[in-house]
């Protein structure tokens, strides 16, 4: 078999995830085997072992912000690099079992994220029910028909063509404008070419936890006149008070404006994760004033160089 026919993609499912169709949009994944998995951890376990060339994860939802499980276990796993960022339109239906009514629900089962964006919905709708939390909204749907104690489920638009479920109600989701901003991940290699409309994903650690330390750090990216899209406190967990911090700035790595924020935010925090620099999935080019030029940064080296001369020592 070729080694083209090896390559595998993971992404959380089953079938049917709103995971799976993120990942139907990259182009490179078409007529490649694409591997099913239970949660994030095993997804990136997958590209650590070269299981999978990259993983499909859902790392930032347009109501519930970022998603904390995507975000620490990137923290934690090294050597991975973000490639490429998409997004999905995200709505859901409630299903049960055929001979269920709404009224019957007293438990429903749902991923948290899915939970997290029908909380309003549901507790107009019912205020007394329970929630089980399940590892991908179509396993929530499909667990009814195994003995789940759950009497309802939320899933994606369509489940009821997969399995024998009737839908209760449709369109349950808080925002009507919902979208879920999914990463494709790799194993670390070349940062792919900037193109002008580009993203750099960073976590940082606070060196120390004092007054104006989280100030220090966001100056690193505003005196270089570089816009942050996503800025999120995450704990890390050896002791009260420590968090790090996720962070998506406009730019790629090679626009100067990116890459001396990046030094400076490398000479402040002696922790720095470079997660990668990917073009943006709305294509959007990154705005900033000229005075943030390439020519400008590079202009003010040259300057200084000449300040100094060929020899620093002045001999």
């Amino acid at each position: 078999m070729s080694e083209t026919r090896n390559v595998s993609y993971s992404f959380l499912g089953p079938a049917g995830t709103f995971t799976e169709a993120a990942l139907a949009q990259v182009p490179e994944a078409r007529g490649k085997a694409w591997r099913a998995v239970n949660n994030v951890g095993e997804a990136l376990a997958d590209v650590v072992s070269g299981r999978s060339v990259a993983a499909m994860i859902a790392i930032e939802n347009s109501v519930d912000g970022g998603v904390s499980a995507t975000q620490d276990a990137l923290a934690s796993v090294p050597n991975l690099r973000i490639i490429g960022e998409y997004l999905v339109p995200v709505n859901f239906v409630l299903v049960a079992r055929p001979g269920t009514t709404l009224a019957d629900v007293r438990v429903v089962n749902a991923h948290p994220v899915a939970y997290a964006q029908c909380r309003s919905w549901l507790e107009a709708t019912l205020p007394h029910h329970g929630h089980i939390p399940a590892s991908s909204n179509v396993t929530a749907a499909s667990s009814l028909l195994d003995g789940d104690q759950a009497d309802a489920a939320i899933a994606p638009p369509g489940i009821d063509k997969r399995y024998n479920l009737a839908v209760l109600a449709t369109g349950i989701g808080d925002n009507p404008n919902a979208v879920t901003r999914f990463v494709l991940v790799s194993r670390r290699a070349a940062v792919p070419a900037r193109t002008g409309a580009d993203k750099t994903s960073v976590i940082v650690e606070l060196p120390e936890d004092r007054p104006g330390s989280l100030l220090d750090m966001l100056e690193q990216f505003a005196t270089r006149g570089v816009n942050l899209s996503l800025i999120q406190s995450r704990p890390i967990g050896d002791a009260m008070g420590r968090y790090r911090f996720v962070i998506d700035a406009d730019g790629h790595i090679q626009d100067e404006r990116v890459a001396d924020a990046l030094l400076g935010l490398r000479r402040f925090s002696p922790k720095v994760l470079f997660l990668g620099s990917y073009p943006r999935a709305d294509k959007r080019p990154i705005e900033f004033t000229s005075h943030y030029d390439d020519d400008v940064f590079i202009g003010a080296r040259a300057w200084l160089k000449d300040l100094i001369g060929d020899d620093p020592s002045g001999t």
